[in-house]
């Protein structure tokens, strides 16, 4: 068997707001729970379980590789729900997309801090691409 990625263990105040909130935005539903966590799995199984903790929850990052139409609709779902977007994760673009290696990406926050991405081309697939160092406006976004 080859080594795949099967699960992490996301640490929020709220299991409930923050894994309904990414399984929303992405398109996604929450299982059931499982014990103390609260499943959220992608297209490729990997499983997101969100559990509620009572401690200082150091920012995580998660990044999720979509199709250029999920990337479509993913981008709609944050501009009507009015979660801040940016094309960078330093916030140095704030309303923007990115468009490295000639895809698209943008960058927005979870309900418990966490730094969430969703991008249409894995980075590194077309480092000559000249939409390198481009960053596009998002109609609507804040």
């Amino acid at each position: 068997m080859s080594v795949e990625f099967n699960h992490t263990i996301v640490l929020t105040p709220d299991r409930e707001k923050s894994a309904r909130f990414v399984a929303e935005i992405l398109g996604l539903e929450p299982g059931p729970p499982a014990g103390m966590f609260l499943p959220v799995t992608t297209a490729n199984g990997v499983t997101l379980d969100f559990a509620t903790v009572d401690i200082d929850i150091p920012v995580q990052h998660y990044a999720f590789l979509v199709s250029e139409e999920e990337f479509d609709a993913i981008l709609a779902r944050l501009v009507a729900a009015r979660v801040p977007v940016q094309a960078d994760p330093h916030g140095r673009y704030p309303r923007r997309l990115n468009r490295k290696d000639g895809g698209r990406g943008v960058y927005f926050r979870d309900p418990a801090g966490h730094g969430l991405e969703v991008l249409t081309r894995p980075y590194g697939t077309d480092p000559g691409s000249p939409l390198n160092g481009v960053t596009e406006g998002i109609p609507g976004a804040v």
